[in-house]
């Protein structure tokens, strides 16, 4: 899953987004307000994380032109302001949670998974297609009986590929979704994990197959 984290604080965001990035997410991160805008009108992201005080424009305000724009991302508000009155314009803003600074990173994970079980398209914990199963909160791929843990990027290309099976996704479009806009990595490197998850279900005696279409994309599909 793909979360957008807006914060100035450049030690705070170097942290967070390491943890983030452990815990199995795609993080793309910005320093003030206008690029928060920016970046989640037009991103496809799964949720948001939102400092209040950001320069250029503040948490709040963001919040409230994307909801103006119809952007229903779910949405969670740091701050170091934590009277009630503030936690109401927060959420009266359409913030879906409010986390008081300074947090506990644990608290901070399991309210970014609390906020991402409330979505519309709520996923479950464990993703299935033909005789395999996705574990999202193991990273573990598994058929017949058997499994294998998954490197974070490896992971987060199956949940992709898992998640709508059938569709071809571009190379393009899994550069922007998993390695992020600002990534130097090549486009090589979605061969190499194609190659990598092909390997894996190979091991796992799977039926399930990823499916190349030329000059298109890759795809899930039963063998």
């Amino acid at each position: 899953m793909k979360i957008l984290f807006a914060e100035d604080d450049r030690d705070l965001c170097r942290a967070m987004e390491a943890l983030l990035k452990h815990a199995g997410y795609t993080v793309d991160v910005v320093n003030n307000g206008r690029d928060a805008l920016d970046y989640a009108g037009e991103g496809d992201y799964d949720g948001l994380i939102l400092d209040w005080m950001m320069p250029g424009m503040d948490g709040i305000r963001v919040l409230e032109a994307l909801r103006g724009r119809g952007v229903a991302t779910p949405c969670l508000m740091l701050t170091a302001r934590d009277a009630v009155e503030d936690r109401v314009t927060g959420l009266d803003a359409g913030a879906d949670d409010y986390l008081p600074k300074p947090f506990a990173a644990s608290e901070l994970l399991a309210r970014v998974r609390a906020m991402l079980r409330r979505r519309a398209d709520y996923a479950p914990d464990v993703a299935r297609f033909g005789d395999i199963e996705l574990d999202r909160a193991l990273m573990e791929l598994r058929c017949n009986g058997r499994s294998v843990k998954l490197t974070n990027k490896a992971f987060q290309l199956m949940e992709l590929l898992i998640e709508r099976p059938g569709s071809v996704h571009s190379v393009d479009q899994i550069m922007e979704r998993i390695w992020g806009w600002d990534s130097e990595s090549e486009n090589s490197v979605v061969w190499v994990h194609i190659s990598q998850l092909r390997k894996r279900l190979s091991e796992l005696g799977s039926r399930v197959e990823i499916k190349a279409t030329r000059g298109v994309g890759y795809s899930l599909e039963k063998g």
